[in-house]
This record gives C-alpha cells, structure tokens and sequence, in this order.
C-alpha cells in the first residue's frame, strides 16, 4: 500500500512529484510517454518566470526531471488504465499490473484535437501532423498551411519558417487567442502568409497531401491553397478516458475540481491540462501540482 500514485509526468504531474518527495510521502510516478509532457511539442517558452530570454522546453522539464529525481522518486514509464475504489483505497491498474494507494493524483493531461474534415486521417504521417517541431525539417523548402488560431498555432508557425518555403496561417476568425507578442512576430515575418476569416473543408492528394481547400465564412467563397504539409492546432481533448465511470467531468471531458484540485472522490485528486479551467500554461500546471499534493498530504494526515 502506497501513499500516493501520481497519473503523469507533465509540468503538473512532476511539480506533484517534487511536493510528493518533499513530504516525503510513499509514492510512485506512471508515466505513458515521456516526462515533460505536451508542452515539449513546443520548442521554446518564452512566458515561464524567471527566464527573460526564454528556455527550451526540453531544457526545462529535464531540469523538473532532475530535480524529482534527486529526491529518490523513479518514474515508471506505464500506461494507467483504470482507477477503482477499492475498500478505503484506490487500485491503479497498469499494463504491468495493479497498484494500491490511499491517494491518487491524476496529472494525465491532453492531446491535440483533430480537424475534422475530409482527408485528415488519410494523410497523417503522408502531409498531416500535430507538431511542427516534430515534423518541420521533413518540409524543408516546401509550403505548408497551419491551422488555429492560439499560442500552438502561431509558435509552430514561426518556427516552421526556418524550414518551408511559405506558411499559410488558416484562422477562422480575423483576430487570434494567441498572445499579442507572438502575433506581432508573425505579422513581421515574410514567410507567413494568413488566410483570416477561414475555414478548412477538404485536405486533398494522392498518395500524400497536395493542397488545402479553404472557405472564406464571410464571402462563402472557396478557393485552394497548394501545400505538402498540414500542421492542425485547434485545441486539445484531455486524457481522462480511464476516469470517466469514476470521477466527474465537464461535457468536454476535463476533470472538475474544487480549489484544493479535490476531484468529486474523496482521496483523489487533479492537476494540469486534464483539469477544466480557463487557462491552460505550465506556470498554472505547476501551482495546481503543488496545490494538488498538499491537499493529498493533508487528506492523508486526517485518515
């Protein structure tokens, strides 16, 4: 029986972690992916305090690595696949067996949101993809279109343009989520051309992407944009399938918590891009992680 199970490795789940081995709870750490979580689809954050020129997110989340590390707490690369109550307590089931606690921080975060629209499953990993810091060098010299309007969006633009020859950024409205000051670089920068008040319909190609058809919502006009590269960012579905016979969640299937990160079970409790809130940043990920497993610490004090 262990204190705490803590469900994620991102920002949230290893500031969790940090506060686990601070008080020196019993814990263990899954993690299905890497540690560092979606925020390494980005390559830079520029808005994380204390680092005015900006860090590479690998750089950061390997610095959160360590530092969980040097407290002696390992993390498990294992995928949960099921929380049930179990007496008191909660059994966490993993493709590598069950595990037992008296706790559980679910810090499992998101993914990106598909499209939607004809042509896009066909031709992921053929043109399609959902980071331009993964895909971006396989487009060198070449045109691509983007899709969102957000910080994602507008980053991976700008980072795109080291590599593609234009990047046209579809949005469908005239003004963008994304902070100003990325907006602004994006505007400066020769290479991105925006395509406002638009839509995508259709993603077409043979045997890989070729072009993009676009609507305009005002005109209702369309017309075609020739490409070899698709990167979509419109926004993110939280991964919390293995929670949803057991905790509460908003109709997009974020997890609802209380200010403590209390999820609607006692003993349980949630951080991070998982969480419904209204913003989603690694500098409030960190403080829900902190938050979430002093909450634990003092719901344990209590049993």
């Amino acid at each position: 029986m262990h204190d705490l199970i803590i469900i994620g490795a991102g920002p949230a789940g290893l500031t969790a972690a940090l506060y686990a081995g601070r008080f020196k709870l019993d814990t263990l750490v899954f993690e299905k992916m890497s540690a560092g979580g979606q925020i390494l689809l980005s390559p830079e954050i520029e808005n994380y305090p204390g680092f005015p020129e900006g860090i590479s997110t690998f750089e950061l989340m390997n610095k959160f690595k360590q530092q969980v590390e040097g407290l002696g707490l390992k993390i498990d690369d294992q995928e949960v696949l099921e929380i049930a109550e179990q007496g008191g307590s909660y059994q966490v089931r993993t493709q590598a067996g069950n595990f037992e606690a008296r706790s559980v921080v679910v810090a499992s975060g998101a993914q990106a949101k598909r499209l939607g629209v004809k042509g896009e499953d066909k031709f992921i990993g053929r043109g399609v993809s959902y980071c331009g810091t993964c895909d971006g060098p396989l487009f060198k010299d070449r045109n691509v279109v983007v899709i969102g309007g957000g910080d994602r969006a507008v980053e991976d633009a700008l980072f795109l343009t080291g590599y593609a020859r234009t990047v046209y950024l579809v949005h469908r409205r005239d003004a963008f989520r994304a902070a100003q000051v990325l907006v602004i670089k994006a505007q400066k920068n020769p290479k991105i051309k925006f395509v406002l008040d638009s839509v995508v319909e259709e993603i077409e190609g043979e045997s890989k992407v070729g072009s993009v058809r676009v609507k305009n919502v005002k005109s209702q006009q369309s017309s075609k944009i020739s490409c070899q590269g698709v990167f979509i960012f419109v926004g993110i579905a939280p991964n919390t399938g293995f929670v949803k016979n057991l905790l509460e969640t908003d109709e997009f299937g974020f997890i609802i918590t209380d200010q403590a990160m209390r999820a609607s079970k006692d003993g349980i409790f949630a951080c991070g891009d998982c969480v419904s809130k209204s913003l989603y940043q690694v500098v409030n990920a960190c403080g829900e992680g902190a938050v979430a497993v002093d909450s634990a610490h003092k719901y344990l004090l209590k049993l």
